[in-house]
């Protein structure tokens, strides 16, 4: 695995000359600096690989992670009824007036994406994964692990949020498929559970009683609503989601292995 500056058109094409096949995973950062400084590396990134691709004849698929930011805010209400998959796009005029500025800049990169590779004849997969989970690799703490962290780590409230749950390990074997499988085209949401920060408590509770978990919501609101994700594309890769049991259960034990916290 080769790690470059996506914003150095020159580095990338040296790099990409010589190689088969492309997963771009793209921007990360959860932690807002600002809009331009997200946005900018996330579109001109995106673009600036695949203008590298286009000239290379031995690239058979680029395979890009997207996110479920650009998949889930269409302004459309969330409701337990509802179901989101591969067909819905988020909306940028609402990301911007609700100034979603990382929803932003997945959307807009995804977007760019698929319009330069419908232009140029690129064979393109996008992966679009909801909330990362699951054991950590680095030595560093990831912005996606660290609510699970604040969780079990002495908090006195719980977030009134609700994530897209999907295990790491989930999401790396989809990326694999996503380039094997001939047949892999389009996108696919990776979601294993839309499950509310409270549900999650109930489940660290579960699984670590003695645990110093927060038992009230940050505020007065009602909760964020559940919603589906349709697993059925994902499921024709060979995924069979890990239970979000499993990721947390992996996840804390990581954590700790890695001495971010003591139980």
């Amino acid at each position: 695995m080769i790690k470059f500056h996506a914003l150095s058109y020159s580095i990338i094409s040296s790099f990409i000359s010589c190689i088969l096949r492309i997963f771009y995973k793209g921007s990360f950062q959860l932690c807002f600096i600002s809009q331009v400084e997200l946005i900018d590396p996330a579109v001109k990134g995106t673009l600036n690989v695949l203008r590298s691709c286009a000239k290379v004849p031995s690239i058979r698929r680029v395979v890009v992670t997207s996110s479920m930011a650009a998949v889930a805010f269409t302004g459309q209400t969330l409701t337990a009824d509802v179901v989101v998959d591969e067909t819905w796009f988020s909306d940028p005029a609402v990301c911007e007036k609700l100034k979603l500025w990382y929803m932003l800049s997945k959307t807009l990169a995804e977007e760019a994406a698929w319009k330069f590779a419908k232009e140029n004849k690129i064979d393109l997969v996008a992966i679009n994964p909801g909330l990362v989970i699951g054991p950590l690799l680095q030595p560093t703490l990831n912005t996606s692990v660290e609510p699970v962290l604040k969780l079990i780590n002495g908090t006195q409230t719980f977030p009134n949020i609700t994530y897209r749950w999907v295990d790491v390990r989930d999401v790396a074997n989809a990326h694999i498929q996503a380039f094997e499988v001939p047949s892999a085209n389009g996108r696919y949401c990776l979601v294993s559970r839309v499950a509310h920060c409270s549900e999650v408590v109930k489940i660290l509770h579960e699984l670590y009683p003695t645990s110093n978990l927060p038992d009230k919501c940050a505020d007065d609101k009602p909760f964020q609503p559940t919603y589906q994700v349709s697993q059925e594309k994902a499921r024709s890769l060979g995924i069979n989601f890990i239970p979000v049991e499993v990721s947390l259960n992996d996840t804390v034990e990581s954590l700790k292995e890695k001495k971010f916290f003591s139980l």
